[in-house]
């Protein structure tokens, strides 16, 4: 059962700060086609929907092997709350078929135990969410992020950062 009453007009979702053995964060370059935040500009961390019922930790889970095909991981960290955002006023209405204006995000922190050739951005039957990825230094993803996705990820870096190299 799911661990969230999400407020109106906002999709639950949940977040993957994946680090590498070296405390390197994972981040992918959005494959989206051209949209209002530039297309192939921006980089994030894996996110995606909860499921409807579904525990955000499995959800979590789903989301970051969907999206990456990424399985070699543990679970170190959970966030202490929920982190929400906005869309910009001209989104509202346009993503996500006009159902909500924003997300509220539970987001976790995982220890990758696999190898990099694990990572398969095409894995079959799910939709591509990146064209590129790579390892990143905790402190240069909110360069890299949309600016309206920055003040969670500044909460989230800032939970986490302990957790990185």
């Amino acid at each position: 059962m799911t661990d969230l009453q999400p407020a109106p007009g906002y999709r639950p979702c949940v977040g993957v700060m994946l680090l590498n053995s070296q405390g390197l964060v994972w981040i992918g370059r959005r494959a989206d086609k051209q949209n209002d935040e530039g297309e192939g500009h921006w980089w994030q961390m894996p996110q995606g929907g909860i499921d409807k019922g579904e525990d955000s930790k499995l959800a979590a889970l789903r989301e970051l092997a969907e999206e990456t095909a990424i399985t070699a991981t543990e679970v170190i960290a959970e966030s202490r709350g929920w982190y929400s955002y906005d869309l910009p006023e001209h989104l509202i209405g346009k993503s996500w078929n006009g159902k909500y204006r924003g997300q509220t995000q539970k987001w976790f922190a995982l220890r990758f135990l696999g190898d990099d050739n694990e990572v398969n951005l095409t894995p079959p039957g799910h939709k591509r969410e990146f064209d590129m990825w790579r390892w990143a230094p905790m402190g240069e993803v909110l360069d890299l992020i949309v600016p309206f996705k920055r003040g969670v990820y500044e909460q989230v870096i800032a939970e986490f950062r302990h957790l990185g190299g």
